[in-house]
């Protein structure tokens, strides 16, 4: 990743102000993210009371785990902290729920709804150790902080 790609945030602000939150809608949005970081992997996540599922992807696979707990994996210590988690080598840590096997670094962005609840997640995977920096946190956060309106268009499942 090279800076925040300010043309991709135009793009996500637009498709945020047209209210699009169908499935398709959210698939544009994680391939503009995808495409503009050069990642191999992105999925975007709903958070409800006790689940986290997936509502768009891009790449050649859905995820292992489409819908798990809110307590499990990379995604559930993102919930739980409200931050941004950046896992460098994913088979080190305890918490990693295989996604891919050929996985070998993580970063989970959390989308805070207006009230500070954890309504979505940004998760992008990648091949290679200690894949994301900081530039690509900055991208990825400024691309979560773009989101909310979409999760809050929908009933909450709280």
């Amino acid at each position: 990743m090279r800076g925040i790609n300010k043309d991709v945030l135009k793009i996500i602000a637009k498709q945020v102000g047209q209210g699009n939150r169908s499935a398709e809608g959210m698939k544009q949005i994680a391939e503009w993210i995808r495409s503009s970081g050069g990642y191999r992997w992105v999925g975007v996540y709903e958070v409800i009371k006790s689940e986290i599922g997936v509502i768009a992807f891009t790449g050649t696979e859905a995820p292992a785990h489409p819908r798990f707990p809110v307590t499990q994996g990379l995604c559930g210590a993102a919930v739980a902290s409200k931050s941004t988690v950046n896992v460098g080598d994913v088979r080190k840590d305890p918490r990693w729920l295989t996604t891919f096997d050929s996985t070998r670094s993580e970063i989970i962005v959390p989308v805070l709804s207006a009230g500070g609840r954890v309504a979505g997640l940004i998760d992008v995977e990648s091949d290679r150790l200690d894949a994301f920096g900081r530039e690509d946190t900055q991208f990825l956060e400024s691309c979560a902080f773009a989101l909310p309106p979409l999760f809050a268009a929908t009933p909450s499942k709280e």
